[in-house]
């Protein structure tokens, strides 16, 4: 093998490892996430159990003070923040996603065409290189 292929397959292997990566749903740690209830979120702020909370939207996501990480979605609620800050919990806000999509999603969703496309033309270049129009059925079949 020389040089070019191994740098070819070792290209394939990361590709490969990084899609497994991507789409494993162990790598973003939401298995040890609690899924609470918002009555059980109030509870645990009110006993003072809460440590820090992220609001975006109506999904917060936070943090106990024994370190566990728990997440639910908020009601309406016009005294929420009141009581965190009533009961000393660090409140951080972040925006909403806005619904574009990332550049590693555009690339996702496009890579199966590309993906055609670069097989379709390599295709075309061994047909040209043998020197055989790929409509000229009579020819080919004379060929062999």
């Amino acid at each position: 093998m020389n040089l070019k292929n191994i740098v070819l397959w070792l290209f394939i292997g990361l590709i490969i490892i990084g899609l497994f990566n991507l789409f494993n749903p162990n790598s973003n740690n939401t298995a040890n996430t609690l899924d609470l209830t918002y009555s059980q979120f109030i509870e645990n702020v009110q006993t003072g159990s809460v440590n820090d909370v992220t609001i975006r939207g109506n999904n917060i996501t936070g943090n106990f003070s024994d370190g566990r990480k728990f997440k639910t979605y908020a009601v309406n609620d016009p005294s929420l923040v009141e009581k965190l800050t009533n009961m000393g919990v660090n409140i951080s806000a972040a925006p909403l996603d806005d619904g574009y999509p990332s550049i590693l999603g555009i690339l996702i969703s496009w890579f199966p065409m590309l993906l055609l496309i670069g097989v379709w033309i390599f295709f075309m270049r061994q047909i040209k290189v043998a020197k055989v129009e790929p409509w000229d059925l009579e020819n080919q079949k004379q060929n062999y």
